[in-house]
């Protein structure tokens, strides 16, 4: 498979990383919308949010963006997190991944 995800999951290539668990890591984002820019990627492949069946895989994403928030900064002024879900929806790369923005107002569309 040639996931970009997938190899910066399993340290193939690179990233600067927030956190890390056995499920899931949150990286920088190397092409920030907002000053703060970090994505939540588990470390199984599912292609969308559709494809996962693994409610606590889920939690555990939520959970961690709660504390890649605290730990960037933006947990008092206020973040925004956001999945996008096939092409339509936004999704550029279809590895299942969650956006977490802040540090300015977030309005309107996001990028």
């Amino acid at each position: 498979m040639d996931c970009i995800f997938c190899k910066i999951a399993s340290k193939k290539i690179n990233s600067a990383i927030v956190l890390e668990t056995e499920k899931l890591m949150v990286i920088k984002d190397v092409n920030p919308q907002s000053p703060v820019h970090l994505l939540v990627i588990p470390k199984k492949h599912y292609s969308t949010i559709l494809d996962c069946d693994d409610t606590m895989l889920m939690a555990e994403m939520f959970e961690a963006a709660k504390e890649a928030a605290r730990l960037s900064g933006v947990e008092k002024s206020g973040f925004r997190t956001v999945v996008n879900t096939n092409e339509e929806g936004g999704q550029t790369v279809f590895h299942l991944h969650m956006h977490i923005l802040g540090g300015r107002p977030l309005t309107g569309r996001m990028g």
